[in-house]
């Protein structure tokens, strides 16, 4: 079994194949120029992972992981356009460099790409692998939209919160892993418990996301913490906040929400230590990393095979940037 070091270094390697014509090159140079800019590559890996974990690595899964990975990147191209980014891994975003248009339509060719990855799956697997990939292309398309629309209301409950990060990061994770193990030949009960074990995965990954943005330390973090509060974004922690803080605090968190005076970012925090909220979100992590890990230690495979999903799993969650 290989780890997610030796996985992702034979994935970056395989997607630097070329994925695009080379004309018209305004539509695809702009494509060419994301791609270049990396990434993490977490979920074309996982696929791969998912695999590993039930028989050797095939072309199917290469296939799969490269539809993953493209698809993903397409969701990014359309997402900065929605959040207006001007920027994405420290360079300029599609949208903001060749004009929204262009990045729409590259947003667009991105995902036809992905499916024309999906196409070159052996016929055997490719019903449910397409249906798989179809409902998680929506759900993701629902999540963003959920995102959205919070940004708008004042309110949002913890279940509702889950429910949009379950669909805007989680199912992609689990989708891939599943994906992964369709291919390998698991079994449906195996399929079903990596793609839980998945789904546990994301919401534990953004927690500790949302953790770090406000407690993280800028060095390890890469960026300045507080950008959640700065952007009024409904995190976890913000949402617990408001449901638990006292007639007091909850006034002077909702004066500082409609503000953006000096010393926002460090008054929200402190508000969010008296409430106890830091401890709250580590607890709320460590529940959902030991759910997804105890669906994985559900899945009838040998426990040695298991084990570099167990330790990608733990530095996922348990990173400090």
């Amino acid at each position: 079994m290989q780890t997610f070091e030796q996985l992702s270094r034979q994935f970056a390697l395989y997607f630097e194949q070329p994925h695009f014509p080379e004309s018209p090159a305004t539509l695809y140079g702009p494509n060419l120029y994301f791609l270049q800019m990396g990434g993490k590559r977490v979920r074309p890996v996982l696929c791969l992972m998912g695999n590993e974990l039930f028989d050797e690595i095939g072309s199917n899964a290469w296939n799969a992981a490269t539809a993953v990975e493209l698809f993903h990147n397409f969701t990014l191209i359309h997402d900065d356009i929605m959040d207006k980014a001007p920027l994405r891994r420290g360079f300029q975003t599609v949208h903001t460099k060749y004009g929204e248009s262009t990045a729409i339509l590259g947003g667009d060719v991105m995902l036809v790409t992905a499916y024309a990855q999906i196409n070159k799956i052996t016929v055997s697997f490719l019903p449910q692998i397409l249906q798989l990939f179809n409902t998680t292309a929506r759900e993701v398309c629902e999540g963003q939209q959920l995102d959205m629309d919070f940004e708008k209301q004042e309110k949002v409950g913890l279940d509702a919160y889950l429910r949009m990060i379950e669909l805007k990061t989680s199912v992609l994770l689990a989708a891939s892993l599943k994906m992964g193990a369709i291919l390998g030949g698991a079994g449906e009960r195996n399929q079903n418990l990596i793609y839980e074990f998945g789904k546990k995965l994301g919401l534990a990954f953004q927690v500790q996301d949302d953790y770090l943005d406000a407690f993280g330390d800028p060095a390890k973090f890469g960026k300045q913490v507080g950008g959640d509060i700065l952007a009024n974004k409904k995190t976890f922690l913000l949402i617990h906040a408001l449901e638990t803080a006292s007639a007091s605090q909850l006034a002077q968190l909702k004066q500082l929400l409609q503000s953006n005076g000096p010393g926002k970012v460090e008054k929200v925090l402190q508000l969010f230590r008296d409430c106890k909220v830091d401890d709250w979100a580590l607890a709320l992590k460590n529940k959902f990393l030991d759910e997804a890990l105890a669906h994985l230690d559900d899945i009838a495979v040998v426990s040695k095979r298991k084990e570099p999903l167990r330790e990608l799993a733990q530095f996922l969650v348990q990173r400090e940037y």
